[in-house]
């Protein structure tokens, strides 16, 4: 636990000058690397959760994922806009928190499995309506964490401040310290032991974050400062009640209406699509009235990597679904006698991150000093390239499949290894851009702007990984050598798809720098 003796992280204590980091920033890390412990855990077990315990299909498993995924980025957009005019970033932290405790806390308890009776009809799990009721405790619950904590991260460093990338990047390597541990120790417990030990285990790491950052408020004095400097967070009522009360009340009623939707793949994309058009038409308007140039420029620039960013995960976050399922059914997991659990291949992500994110960091401090650091929207391109070099990899180790179809792990680790290197040229440095080219009043909705894109990228991503659903028409092929043949066409198809995408991507965001760089002016 961090020291809670006073201090005062002004930023007149941390001039951009020292290399050291506010002590708010630790905070952060821990309360962020233990929700995504929580996250993660969830992760590493929901596809095989859906496909083995509640027997659905790959394509009703995926979209059911990608509904979850895509609600997950999404809710951050509301999350972020609360926080800004009545919560505060620090109580829309605790109250995300509180929300995925109880949500975790549900997921613990699976009921009696789904099982196919005498006459061949799939009979539905006891646990079903509360595994959509918790999911959506926990979809809610992020949506007010995940975007706030990150505003409470930038806001502790002046806006120029170079060192705010390296402090981003640290900030991610907590996330991924977390990730790594859910996936090796929920994936495995959840596998070897039964599921609600994994989400159980998921639910207390959760708990310790939300225990971190309630006991350690003194070391965000930056953040809090902020919040009081902002009238609309003045204690506010609506006739009898008080407005934050409404709110408590607002996102228990979401909870309930998502419950019944975290389901339905049609609905959700529906919403998706709405949200998008409203905060687009509310961004214009927006526009119109803004005065000053340079504002509504960041603003360009800012929605510009967002779509980037969009292209980006929409290749990257195939590793929970299509991935997860390429690793159980087509890769060759042996490792010196020992079948390595699918699972668990979610950590690669993660640890690579945590060796190769000290070195971005520091990397990006060197180049900034010698004036050479490359452009963000450089930085995006060459993550794009990355992510599909990635896809390019397990392609190849598909053509170089052995003679049951299946794919050596070298070739799925690499393909992890180098989603890794783009998603540190993207996400961290995205996450820092986005704070830097908002208003302070837009902070918390812009943040959420950047989330939604990842929503809408993971419900295309859910959309890409479905036609992996087709193997469950199978059974009129002949043998197992039939099927992973099939299985091996699919996915060749799907990631050839894939690279194709982010190549493109690529090279559109070359093409759009130097416009980017133009309205980025002077913040970089």
């Amino acid at each position: 636990m961090i020291n809670n003796s006073t201090i005062s992280d002004t930023h007149s204590n941390y001039s951009a000058t020292t290399s050291s980091h506010p002590k708010g920033l630790y905070v952060c890390f821990f309360t962020e690397m233990w929700e995504r412990f929580s996250f993660y855990g969830l992760k590493a077990l929901l596809i095989f959760y859906l496909t083995e315990h509640f027997l659905f299909s790959d394509k009703e498993a995926t979209q059911i994922f990608g509904n979850f995924f895509a609600l997950v980025y999404a809710l951050p957009l509301l999350g972020g806009l609360i926080a800004d005019r009545y919560l505060g970033y620090k109580k829309a932290v605790i109250l995300g928190g509180v929300l995925l405790c109880l949500g975790h806390l549900g997921m613990a308890f699976e009921g009696m499995p789904a099982y196919i009776n005498s006459k061949g009809v799939k009979i539905d799990s006891t646990g079903l309506n509360t595994f959509y009721l918790s999911l959506s405790f926990i979809i809610v619950g992020i949506g007010f964490l995940k975007p706030n904590i990150s505003t409470i991260v930038g806001q502790l460093y002046s806006t120029n401040d170079p060192r705010k990338d390296a402090g981003f990047t640290l900030f991610y390597m907590g996330i991924n310290l977390g990730a790594a541990l859910a996936a090796i120790i929920c994936g495995y417990i959840g596998r070897q032991y039964g599921w609600h030990y994994g989400f159980g285990l998921a639910g207390i790491g959760m708990l310790i974050g939300l225990c971190i950052f309630t006991l350690n408020q003194a070391h965000l004095i930056n953040a809090s400062e902020n919040e009081l400097s902002h009238q609309s967070l003045q204690p506010k009522r609506l006739g009898i009640f008080k407005v934050n009360h409404l709110i408590y009340l607002t996102a228990l009623i979401l909870i309930g209406l998502i419950s019944l939707i975290v389901s339905n793949h049609q609905i959700v994309g529906t919403l998706l699509g709405l949200t998008f058009i409203i905060a687009s038409v509310g961004l214009i308007v927006y526009c119109l009235y803004e005065k000053s140039k340079s504002v509504k420029q960041h603003l360009y620039a800012a929605l510009s990597l967002i779509m980037m960013s969009t292209v980006f995960f929409l290749c990257f976050l195939q590793s929970g679904s299509s991935m997860n399922l390429f690793a159980e059914r087509i890769t060759d997991r042996s490792l010196l006698g020992i079948t390595i659990p699918a699972p668990m291949f979610q950590s690669l992500n993660a640890i690579f991150i945590i060796l190769m994110a000290p070195l971005f960091s520091k990397l990006w401090l060197k180049l900034n000093e010698k004036n050479k650091a490359p452009s963000t929207p450089i930085k995006f391109s060459i993550g794009l390239f990355l992510v599909g070099l990635g896809f390019a990899a397990l392609v190849i180790g598909l053509y170089l499949s052995n003679n049951q179809h299946q794919v050596a792990m070298t070739w799925l680790i690499s393909a992890y290894f180098l989603h890794t290197l783009g998603e540190l040229c993207i996400s961290p440095i995205g996450l820092s851009m986005i704070t830097k080219l908002s208003t302070p009043k837009m902070a918390g909705l812009m943040m959420g702007l950047w989330f939604l894109g990842s929503a809408i990228a993971e419900y295309i991503a859910a959309f890409l990984a479905g036609n992996v659903g087709q193997i469950d028409n199978l059974s009129t092929l002949a043998g197992e050598a039939a099927q992973s043949l099939s299985q091996h066409q699919i996915f060749t198809s799907l990631y050839t798809d894939i690279m194709w995408i982010a190549f493109i991507g690529t090279a559109v965001t070359l093409l759009l720098t130097p416009l980017i760089k133009r309205w980025m002016g002077d913040i970089d």
